[in-house]
């Protein structure tokens, strides 16, 4: 007769992981780094040139022309007159050919998008006029 030998049927307890302790740590350590976080001064970073008190010497020079584009939604207007977009270019180009240092204040209504925007501001970029001026108006 053959012996069989029975294993003692072994009682396994669940094993059960506290999951208290961890979110303390975690709470502890998001506590932490919202003490210690430091936003940086993005208005401290931006370049700001103002004239020298010894440049107060009287120019001679006539200011630049003020060329006046205005951004609607149904289209462009510069200086009272209203342009599309390739006509806007073809000024912009002739005004850029005269003199690169005029003046070009660009005026944005709140209906205007903003695709038409970066549009102006694209053919300034294009035709090498540097002296933008942007405003929002209602």
């Amino acid at each position: 007769m053959a012996h069989k030998r029975r294993r003692k049927r072994q009682l396994v307890e669940e094993i059960e992981l506290s999951m208290t302790p961890m979110i303390d740590i975690v709470f502890q350590l998001l506590i932490y780094f919202i003490v210690t976080f430091e936003p940086q001064d993005v208005m401290a970073h931006l370049d700001v040139y103002r004239p020298s008190p010894e440049d107060r010497k009287e120019q001679t020079e006539t200011p630049p022309n003020l060329i006046r584009v205005e951004v609607y939604a149904e289209g462009y207007i510069i200086n009272e007159r209203r342009v599309g977009l390739t006509e806007l270019e073809r000024v912009m180009t002739r005004l850029a050919a005269i003199d690169k240092n005029q003046t070009i204040l660009i005026m944005a209504t709140a209906n205007s998008k903003h695709d038409q925007l970066i549009n102006v501001l694209d053919l300034c970029s294009k035709t090498g006029l540097k002296n933008l001026s942007v405003v929002s108006t209602n």
